[in-house]
């Protein structure tokens, strides 16, 4: 029951909408922070409790992943982006039963990192808004490059562990309408909007009104241990894909 609770307000998402977004006190980094809390609550539940989702669930954190790919799609922010690739990501924790786990925590660490990206930014620049902050590639390239390894990793890329985890599913599971609707369509939704964050962050000119500012030495550790678990879970979703 309590299990249920959680992964209806966590797929869903309808609440952060409603309630939080609106709210002035918690702003986009604290739910990011509840929404990935709810979600490693729901990724520890799942080694104790059947990973078993009714029909229903799935349907309605399928439609509300839909309206968050819209929202994602409005948004430059990467506190934002963050909680919407949980909601987005969520018919999976569902449809993947015992495998969704380790999906879900390899998309978590991924945001993760894309969660200390917003706030190198909000520490640097003012807000985690990465708009006017183009062209990182050429003014910032150790930015640039844990940028591009976190957003690759949401975009479903081999070998990043996300994609591992997502093709043993695809191999191992047993296809039907509902299945098929719910992954073609989660997946180009993951690779647009990766790609899109890519387009407008990494490349373009760097814009000349803006000091631009690389990771410290601290930060890069910081970047590097997270890079370090994605590659301890691809290693392991290896493992599982070639068994």
């Amino acid at each position: 029951m309590i299990s249920g609770i959680l992964l209806f307000v966590l797929a869903a998402g309808f609440p952060y909408y409603v309630f939080l977004e609106k709210s002035k006190r918690i702003g986009s980094k604290g739910i990011f922070l509840l929404s990935g809390l709810l979600l490693l609550c729901a990724i520890i539940l799942s080694f104790f409790i059947a990973n078993e989702h009714p029909t229903s669930l799935v349907v309605i954190s399928f439609f509300s992943a839909l309206y968050t790919i819209y929202k994602a799609t409005k948004t430059t922010n990467f506190y934002r982006l963050g909680y919407y690739f949980i909601f987005i990501n969520a018919p999976f924790f569902m449809l993947f039963e015992d495998k969704g786990a380790f999906y879900s925590l390899s998309l978590l660490v991924s945001l993760l990192g894309i969660y200390f990206i917003g706030r190198f930014y909000e520490k640097n620049y003012g807000s985690a808004n990465y708009l006017a902050v183009r062209g990182v590639t050429l003014a910032t390239p150790y930015l640039s490059i844990y940028i591009t390894v976190y957003l690759l990793c949401i975009a479903l890329y081999p070998p990043f562990p996300n994609s591992l985890f997502f093709l043993n599913y695809l191999f191992t599971g047993e296809p039907f309408r509902l299945w098929s609707i719910v992954v073609i369509t989660l997946f180009i939704g993951n690779f647009f909007l990766a790609m899109r964050v890519m387009e407008k962050s990494l490349f373009g000119k760097p814009n000349l009104n803006i000091h631009y500012v690389d990771l410290t030495f601290k930060e890069k550790l910081l970047h590097l241990s997270v890079v370090t678990v994605l590659l301890g879970l691809s290693i392991y979703g290896l493992k599982e894909l070639l068994l």
